[in-house]
């Protein structure tokens, strides 16, 4: 079974093909996964692995841990483009996420003052006040819409929560208007004898749409780069993508491909 990416509360720098030179920010369990989302593509693996036993990061663990490898860093030159929040799940669930957003941002001034913030959020905490108001905050308020189609969306991300929506979610994404990016991941293939595929013209449209509500400063379209858990999705290519940006692009969305 393929499981967790992360084992430690900061990790790399990494290489990001989106953000540039990326160091990491895991707050959820490093030996245990712990999402609202259950995506077929996801790279730390599908939630049945269970949360592990070391819990969500601490304020004070992040704070400490992150402040050592910043000072780590300029001491020996290194550069810094930004500071990710990702890791093993979804970050806003943890309890001190606006806390700690609070303290990156004090310790980013100190030590990488020109370096930004990203948060990658797959949107499912919008409804909670202190979250959205961390959120607003980060210079890279990174939102997933995978689908602008409940079906496939339940299909792709699979919500461990019923009653969450894609009409729920647009609304809530809506209260950012130009303080977010959406990232939406185009993929097509099978899993339990469905078929998945958002990159058809009623997706591609049913998402446009969905953008043009929303207004974010950008959208980040994206597809499968490394090994995922459920084995029958297939890539789409950069020249598709590109495709479907161009499209997307004539009626006024920003679009940037990854």
């Amino acid at each position: 079974m393929q499981r967790v990416l992360f084992h430690s509360t900061i990790f790399g720098p990494i290489h990001s093909r989106r953000l540039g030179t990326s160091l990491g920010v895991n707050l959820t369990p490093n030996d245990g996964k712990v999402c609202t989302f259950d995506c077929l593509y996801c790279e730390a693996g599908f939630n049945v692995q269970g949360p592990g036993t070391t819990g969500f990061s601490s304020r004070e663990e992040v704070a400490h841990d992150l402040e050592c490898k910043l000072s780590e860093m300029k001491s020996t030159g290194r550069p810094l483009d930004v500071i990710t929040f990702s890791g093993n799940g979804e970050p806003t669930l943890c309890p001190d996420f606006p806390a700690i957003i609070d303290e990156t941002i004090a310790l980013r001034d100190k030590y990488y003052p020109s370096a930004r913030i990203s948060v990658l959020s797959n949107s499912t905490r919008l409804g909670d006040k202190c979250v959205v108001e961390a959120l607003r905050k980060v210079d890279n308020n990174i939102l997933k819409l995978d689908s602008a189609i409940d079906g496939t969306m339940r299909l792709i991300d699979r919500p461990t929560v019923s009653s969450f929506s894609v009409g729920r979610v647009i609304e809530w994404l809506k209260q950012f208007k130009e303080q977010c990016i959406i990232q939406t991941m185009m993929l097509r293939g099978e899993c339990d004898g469905k078929i998945i595929d958002n990159t058809t013209e009623t997706e591609v449209d049913a998402l446009i749409e969905a953008y043009n509500e929303i207004t974010p400063s950008e959208v980040m379209l994206y597809s499968i780069d490394r090994k995922t858990p459920c084995e029958t999705l297939s890539r789409v290519s950069r020249e598709e993508l590109e495709l479907i940006a161009d499209r997307m692009r004539r009626v006024g969305v920003k679009v940037v491909t990854a």
